[in-house]
């Protein structure tokens, strides 16, 4: 993290009121810095102490959806012609990412004019539609990609060609 400021260890170690030599033997795992000295060389980054640990972590955020045993969601819209598979998520740092696979069914309701923080990225994978983003409308088929605010109403409005299939990856930060 240091190097990639383009700090000196000596320049790193003022900011952070310790030696040179101490960081250096921190840096390299040589001692065991105290909870205070690690706070000083956070702040001194100006990051969170915990980012400090982020390269050495063993475990990282990570979902893995089989495809046999995927979760699907919101049983409601199943009934209106939509369904809704959690295919993954992260929400281990300042920003959550979701992803789903939604299909709809011919008789699926049209615009279901939703809205959330964020973006959204949709990509679509089989059949036709027509989707609305705000005041606009775009024709996706398969291997179009439809990426815009998710805080504007938004979903599919004309239904065109079945079966139609599609990512949706969701990015919005994290409440505090």
């Amino acid at each position: 993290m240091r190097k990639s400021l383009e700090l000196t260890v000596t320049e790193l170690g003022v900011a952070a009121g310790i030696s040179a030599g101490m960081l250096s033997k921190i840096e390299n795992g040589n001692i065991s810095p105290s909870l205070g000295t690690l706070h000083a060389v956070a702040k001194a980054l100006d990051v969170p102490i915990g980012w400090l640990f982020a390269q050495t972590a063993e475990r990282r955020d990570y979902s893995l959806v089989k495809l046999v045993n995927g979760t699907r969601i919101n049983q409601r819209s199943a009934k209106s012609g939509h369904t809704c598979d959690v295919l993954g998520h992260s929400r281990a740092d300042a920003i959550v990412v979701e992803s789903y696979l939604i299909t709809l069914a011919e008789e699926a309701v049209r615009y279901a004019r939703v809205r959330r923080a964020g973006v959204e990225f949709i990509l679509m994978l089989s059949g036709k539609v027509r989707y609305r983003s705000g005041e606009r409308t775009y024709l996706l088929g398969p291997g179009d990609a439809l990426f815009f605010d998710a805080a504007v109403r938004h979903g599919p409005e004309d239904l065109l060609e079945a079966p139609m299939q599609y990512l949706s990856i969701i990015i919005y930060p994290r409440e505090t």
